[in-house]
């Protein structure tokens, strides 16, 4: 399976100070690489996972002043955004690459996704049964967060309670430290995005 295709230099952006300077840089390596890969892995995600994924590739046009520290291509159930509903997500940082399952505090149903958290928490503690989830909510982007072992406290507690929440969301998933990031491969991808399914599964119902 072919590599992901990121070089040390795309994760080196990342530490380029400046807004404008990072921007630049941002454009000009990274992001092409995440628009190709989207769009190659959307119909790839959409077989592996059985339902319809659109890509879409961050812009950080919110952001004026201060650099970003990381950037990601998101795949969603719209092709005209995905900050409106639950998300899967390749993220690109300085300290390696990152497969999460994200629902921001802009999103719609985050209600109903709460109580279906609580609800299929036993069925979702099934599914992930010796899976470590790493919670990227508040991380410091320095080093990769903990993973923590998913279980029903996690399901129908903190993210339950997270999505419940006036500006809540959630950010979980799986990351590989740079020297594994470098040799990553689609398949190792895909498969991390599909360890993630079930949970994806159950906030996108929800709507």
């Amino acid at each position: 399976m072919a590599r992901l295709g990121f070089t040390i230099v795309d994760f080196e952006v990342f530490k380029v100070p400046g807004f404008s300077e990072r921007m630049q840089q941002l454009y000009a390596l990274v992001r092409p690489k995440l628009l190709r890969l989207g769009d190659e892995l959307a119909p790839e995600l959409t077989r592996k996972l059985r339902m319809d994924f659109f890509p879409h590739v961050a812009k950080h046009q919110r952001r004026t002043v201060n650099p970003p520290p990381e950037t990601w291509a998101a795949w969603g159930p719209s092709p005209r955004g995905y900050k409106r509903y639950g998300y899967l997500a390749l993220c690109i940082s300085s300290v390696g690459l990152h497969a999460r399952c994200v629902v921001k505090s802009e999103a719609d149903h985050r209600l109903a996704m709460s109580s279906s958290l609580k609800t299929q928490a036993a069925q979702l503690v099934e599914e992930f049964e010796g899976t470590r989830l790493a919670r990227y909510d508040n991380w410091d982007f320095a080093q990769l967060p903990s993973g923590q072992m998913a279980d029903r406290s996690m399901f129908a507690e903190t993210l339950a309670e997270s999505l419940a929440k006036k500006t809540g969301g959630i950010d979980l998933g799986f990351g590989w430290p740079l020297k594994e990031a470098l040799r990553l491969d689609r398949g190792e991808l895909l498969d991390a995005f599909r360890e993630l399914e079930p949970l994806y599964r159950t906030l996108r119902e929800s709507a």
